[in-house]
């Protein structure tokens, strides 16, 4: 019962503050949200039982990835592009008539491929004996060894080209 109360509570939290973050017009406001929402993700990994997940989401995450974001944040001056902003009525229209559809779509396939699912590689009592971490580890480092390197050679550059972008400016 507490779970689940405490479950819905995350959940709406997680669901207000990364609406949070696509809304906000400052960028550091909208990076504070975001990391909220990463420590609401992390609470309910441990409500799901996944304790080494949720301490990932929260160290690589909440803690390194999003300092980066702020770091790159604080080096872009980001006052020259508040006046860029053009704010035409039709735009904003459009705007949300196609997030509308979009999150339609995204629904429907939620509800017509996700709900139903599949039962895994790894039932409940395998992940049980061999621990949350072991899995995680084999799979990481075996089937999806390669999305993962490419995962991190994509941040790198991204924080690079983030700097060089910088640097030009100053």
């Amino acid at each position: 019962m507490i779970e689940t109360a405490l479950f819905m509570m995350l959940a709406a939290v997680t669901v207000v503050t990364a609406i949070l973050v696509i809304v906000q017009r400052n960028p550091v406001a909208s990076a504070i949200y975001l990391i909220i929402t990463f420590f609401c993700l992390g609470g309910i990994y441990l409500l799901l039982s996944a304790p080494f997940i949720a301490v990932i989401q929260i160290l690589v995450y909440a803690g390194a990835i999003m300092v980066l974001f702020l770091f790159v944040i604080m080096l872009l001056n980001l006052e020259k592009e508040k006046k860029l902003i053009t704010r035409h009525r039709l735009q904003k229209i459009l705007g949300v008539f196609l997030g509308i559809i979009l999150l339609a779509q995204i629904g429907m396939i939620f509800r017509s491929i996700l709900l139903e699912g599949s039962k895994g590689k790894f039932p409940v009592e395998q992940v049980a004996a061999a621990g949350n971490t072991q899995v995680v580890a084999r799979l990481l480092f075996t089937d999806y060894l390669l999305p993962f390197e490419i995962t991190s050679v994509l941040l790198l550059v991204a924080i690079i080209g983030a700097i060089v972008l910088a640097k030009r400016q100053i």
